[in-house]
C-alpha cells in the first residue's frame, strides 16, 4: 500500500557516527571536570603550556638582557676605570647566549607531559648559569671609588637585574629563586668577610627584594594558571554545549520525522478507513429502516440503529483526525473559488438550527450587508464556521443565546464572530483547548465529548488562507471566537476602516 507516498524518509535512524566524532570532546570535558574538582585545580597539560609560553616569551625578549649587560659593563668600566667589568660583561653575555641556545632548542622540540620535567630542569639550569654572572658582579669591588657610591651603584644594578628577570621568567616556576640564589650567597660572603655595614645593608635589602619578587612571581604564575584554566574550561564547556545541541537537534529531527511519518500514514489511510466504515453505515441503515423487509426480532432493529449512530460518530472522528493529519503532512490543498462569507454563515446557521432548537437556544445574526466575495476554499470555510457553531451549541445551556457577527475588519479583511453565554473557559486552559487533542475541564465533564481537534483544524485552515483565529473567554460569562480572513482574500478592494459599522440585529428564534 504505497499510495504514492515516499517512505524513504521514515527509515532514517540516528547517525551513531556523530557520537564517535565527539568522543575526544567528551574526554576533554571529563578531564576538565576532574581538574576543577581537584584541590589544586591544575593539570600537567597546563604546565606544558606554561613552559611553551615561557619559551616563546624568552625568545621574544632575548635582546633585552644583552643590552642591559652592555650598558652595565660599559658604565662600570667608565666610572671605576677598571677593565674587569668588561670581562664580566663578556662572561655574562656568554651565559645569556648559552641560555638562549637552550631555550631555542626547547622551542624546536615538542614539550609533552612525559618530558616536561626534563625541559623544566634544563630551563632552570639556564637561569642558574645567568645567575652566576650576577653573583660574580656582586663580588666586584672598587678600591679607588667612593664606597657608598659604589655600593649604591652595585645595589641598583642587582635590583634592576632582579626586576627584569622576575618579569621575564614569571611563567617558569622558581626561576627567580634559582637565578639569584647564587647572588645572595655572594653578597652574604662579601658582607661576612668585609664586616662593612653597607655590604650588610645591601645583602639585607637584596634578600628582602628577592623574597618579595619570588612572592610576586608566584602570584603572577598562579594568576596565569587560573586564566589558562578558565580559558580551557570555557572552550570545553562550549564544546560540551555543541555536543548537547547536536544531540538535541538530532532528537528533534527524529521527532519531526516520526510526526511527519505518522501524518503521512494517516493521510494515506483515508480511503482504507472510510471505505469499510461507509459500508457498515450503509448496511446498518438498511437494517434499521427495514428496507429489505421487517426484522423478526425488535432488538435487531435497535442494535442496527446503535451500530449506525456509533459508526457515524466514528466517521466524524476519523474525518477530523485525517483532516489534521493531511494538514500536518502538507497535503491539504485549497480549492479556491469566489465565496460569499454571508451566505456561508447563513447556510451553517440553517444546518445547526435543529440542534439549537432541541436546546431552546436562540441565534442572533448581526451581519454587515453587501460584503464582497472572498477568494477562498468554500468547503474549508464551511467546516470552520460549522465547527465553531457546533461548539457554541454544545456548550451553551438550555435557553441560552448565540450571537453570530460577520463584517469588515479594521485592516480591510472580513471576519466571522460567534459568541455564546455558556460556562466559558478558564484562562489557564485556553492554550490547552487550542492544542491538538486538548480539552478543557468543562469539555471533559460534558456528555458530548469529542477528539479535541476542532479548534486546531480551524486554526490550520485559517492559517492556510493567511488568516487568523482568536479565542476570548471568561469563566461563567461565555466564549467568543473570531475567524479573520485577510484583505488579500477580498475580491473587491476597499480602504481600511477604523470603526465597525452599526448594524441592525436580526434575531432568529428557535423555540
Amino acid at each position: 500500500m504505497s499510495n504514492g507516498v515516499d517512505t524513504s524518509a521514515d527509515k532514517n535512524v540516528l547517525d551513531l557516527t556523530r557520537s564517535s566524532r565527539n568522543r575526544a570532546t567528551t574526554r576533554a570535558v571529563r578531564a576538565t571536570r576532574e581538574r576543577l574538582q581537584s584541590p589544586l585545580g591544575s593539570s600537567p597539560a597546563f604546565d606544558v603550556e606554561m613552559l611553551g609560553m615561557h619559551v616563546a616569551a624568552s625568545l621574544q625578549g632575548a635582546a633585552v638582557i644583552p643590552i642591559i649587560t652592555l650598558l652595565i659593563a660599559a658604565s662600570g668600566a667608565y666610572f671605576t676605570a677598571q677593565p674587569h667589568f668588561l670581562v664580566w660583561g663578556l662572561f655574562a653575555l656568554t651565559m645569556h647566549a648559552i641560555g638562549i641556545l637552550l631555550v631555542r632548542r626547547a622551542s624546536k622540540h615538542d614539550i609533552t607531559i612525559d618530558n616536561q620535567h626534563k625541559w623544566r630542569r634544563i630551563l632552570l639550569l639556564s637561569q642558574v648559569a645567568m645567575g652566576m654572572s650576577w653573583a660574580i658582579f656582586a663580588l666586584q669591588d672598587c678600591t679607588n671609588c667612593n664606597p657608598t657610591a659604589f655600593i649604591f651603584y652595585k645595589g641598583a644594578v642587582l635590583l634592576l637585574a632582579l626586576s627584569i628577570t622576575a618579569m621575564a621568567s614569571m611563567l617558569l616556576r622558581q626561576a627567580v629563586l634559582f637565578g639569584f640564589l647564587p647572588t645572595v650567597v655572594a653578597l652574604t660572603y662579601v658582607a661576612g668577610t668585609g664586616h662593612k655595614i653597607l655590604d650588610l645593608g645591601l645583602t639585607a635589602v637584596f634578600t628582602t627584594a628577592l623574597i618579595f619578587f619570588i612572592y610576586i612571581t608566584s602570584r603572577l604564575h598562579q594568576a596565569n594558571l587560573k586564566l589558562l584554566s578558565y580559558q580551557t574550561e570555557k572552550d570545553d564547556l562550549i564544546a560540551e554545549l555543541e555536543v548537547a545541541k547536536s544531540l538535541s537537534d538530532e532528537a528533534r529531527r527524529r521527532a519531526e520525522e516520526a510526526n511527519m511519518a505518522k501524518s503521512r500514514f494517516l493521510a494515506s489511510m483515508s480511503h482504507e478507513l472510510r471505505t469499510p466504515l461507509n459500508a457498515i453505515l450503509g448496511f446498518s441503515e438498511v437494517m434499521a429502516t427495514e428496507v429489505l423487509g421487517p426484522l423478526n426480532n425488535p432488538l435487531y432493529k435497535e442494535y442496527a440503529g446503535d451500530i449506525h449512530r456509533s459508526g457515524s460518530h466514528l466517521l466524524e472522528l476519523i474525518n477530523e483526525i485525517l483532516d489534521l493529519s493531511r494538514i500536518e503532512a502538507g497535503k491539504y490543498e485549497l480549492s479556491e473559488e469566489s465565496v460569499s462569507l454571508l451566505e456561508l454563515a447563513e447556510d451553517c446557521i440553517g444546518m445547526i438550527q435543529l440542534r439549537a432548537k432541541s436546546k431552546n437556544i436562540s441565534i442572533e445574526e448581526q451581519f454587515e450587508r453587501d460584503l464582497p466575495s472572498l477568494w477562498a476554499d468554500e468547503k474549508a470555510l464551511r467546516q470552520v464556521i460549522l465547527n465553531l457553531l457546533s461548539n457554541a451549541v454544545k456548550f451553551t445551556p438550555q435557553g441560552g443565546e448565540i450571537v453570530v457577527k460577520a463584517g469588515w475588519t479594521a485592516g480591510g479583511g472580513q471576519y466571522v464572530s460567534i459568541r455564546d453565554n455558556g460556562p466559558g473557559i478558564p484562562e489557564n486552559e485556553i492554550p490547552v483547548v487550542l492544542s491538538a487533542f486538548g480539552q478543557g475541564s468543562i469539555a471533559i465533564k460534558s456528555a458530548e465529548q469529542g477528539t479535541g481537534l476542532g479548534l486546531p483544524i480551524v486554526q490550520a485552515i485559517l492559517s492556510k488562507h493567511g488568516g487568523e483565529f482568536k479565542l476570548k473567554s471568561k469563566l461563567r460569562e461565555g466564549t467568543e471566537v473570531v475567524a479573520i480572513l485577510p484583505s488579500s482574500r477580498v475580491l473587491e478592494s476597499l480602504p481600511a476602516i477604523s470603526e465597525v459599522k452599526a448594524v441592525e440585529p436580526r434575531r432568529r428564534q428557535f423555540a
